[in-house]
């Protein structure tokens, strides 16, 4: 009677974590004196945050002010793919920030081919956007996990439903 135990590969965030720190750059960017004449408006849309403001130099204030919100809250920075400056009515910047979730076909297949040749008492299987990691022992799959948090994927990577 073996038991199999498993866990799954995703590339999450917690939404509402996402909201508050978006509130909170809203806020900081109305109380600092630098962007407060600005007209910035940062607008976080279902899988995207739209940033409107009146310079470059100020969308780059408002990247710095998001990026420590969102490190604050323990959201991970790969999550936010920023989008290419387009310029808006009246000498205005407009910037389109996409929120990646998921994990692709192709980062799906790089993560079970490394943990098929690194480790062969365990087998990935790709599922939709997440990829289910299953082993015989609990040790193994905690293996597979320390090795995935050393490499670098461009999408941020949680473990959940270790069973």
């Amino acid at each position: 009677m073996a038991s199999t135990y498993s866990f799954d590969i995703v590339s999450d965030f917690d939404r509402q974590e996402l909201v508050n720190a978006v509130d909170q750059v809203v806020r900081d960017i109305k109380s600092r004196y630098d962007l407060k004449d600005t007209q910035t408006n940062v607008e976080l849309g279902e899988n995207s945050i739209t940033v409107s403001t009146d310079s470059e130099f100020t969308l780059e204030s408002v990247h710095t002010i998001l990026r420590e919100k969102a490190a604050k809250r323990n959201l991970s920075q790969k999550i936010f793919e920023f989008g290419k400056v387009e310029s808006a009515s009246g000498n205005r910047v407009r910037q389109e920030i996409t929120l990646k979730k998921g994990i692709s076909q192709e980062i799906g297949k790089q993560i079970s081919k490394l943990i098929r040749d690194e480790f062969k008492k365990v087998q990935a299987s790709i599922q939709g956007d997440a990829v289910r990691v299953t082993a015989k022992s609990k040790d193994d799959l905690q293996t597979v996990i320390q090795r995935l948090k050393q490499e670098d994927y461009p999408v941020a990577l949680q473990f959940t439903n270790y069973r």
